[in-house]
């Protein structure tokens, strides 16, 4: 690796896995692979993710090549040392714990009715669910049994699948319009 010690952050994980994965690829190709499966379960923001593969090439993580003709892209790769900072990375047995950010949440706290919002995430909820179904039976990915995106995308079908039941519930419980809450909430 370079002279250049950085921090590497959960952003920096997301393109060394890309890479991992996708083998050489263009900060573009990096965005649409990470649309299509780790922003499923972790949201980087874009900015943020364009500047990473630099900084990353800069670190001694990645190997960075331009096209010879055409568009002359950049391409992207992992180096031994971004392959090794991956693998100990993904080896290690600790983890941050899970971030919940939700705007329908936000808005019920500060006094929104919960019905139309909790309807409206309900049906993000199945439509996501089902883009996740379709993905795993188109199998882009050339998803191995029981490799990580194939896990991870098996996880993010009951999570939605567990989702739309918990919201159900939640609106089988809210008081009719106009009428009294329940004592007991």
């Amino acid at each position: 690796m370079d002279d250049k010690s950085i921090r590497l952050s959960g952003t920096s994980y997301a393109v060394l896995a890309l890479l991992d994965q996708l083998g050489e690829a263009t900060p573009y190709d990096l965005k649409q692979a990470l649309a299509q499966s780790i922003e499923n379960f972790w949201p980087v923001p874009h900015t943020t993710f364009y500047a990473e593969p630099t900084r990353l090439a800069a670190a001694g993580y990645l190997s960075e090549r331009k096209e010879q003709h055409g568009r002359r892209r950049k391409l992207y790769a992992l180096t031994d040392a971004g392959r090794a900072a991956l693998a100990a990375w993904a080896a290690s047995a600790t983890a941050g714990h899970p971030q919940t950010r939700d705007e329908t949440l936000l808005k019920i706290f500060a006094g929104s009715e919960p019905e139309p919002l909790l309807h409206a995430r309900r049906a993000w909820h199945v439509d996501k669910q089902a883009e996740l179904e379709a993905m795993l039976a188109e199998d882009p990915w050339d998803l191995e049994e029981g490799g990580g995106p194939r896990r991870t995308l098996l996880i993010g079908i009951r999570y939605h699948a567990m989702s739309i039941e918990l919201l159900d519930e939640f609106l089988l419980a809210l008081p009719a319009a106009g009428a009294e809450p329940c004592a007991d909430g």
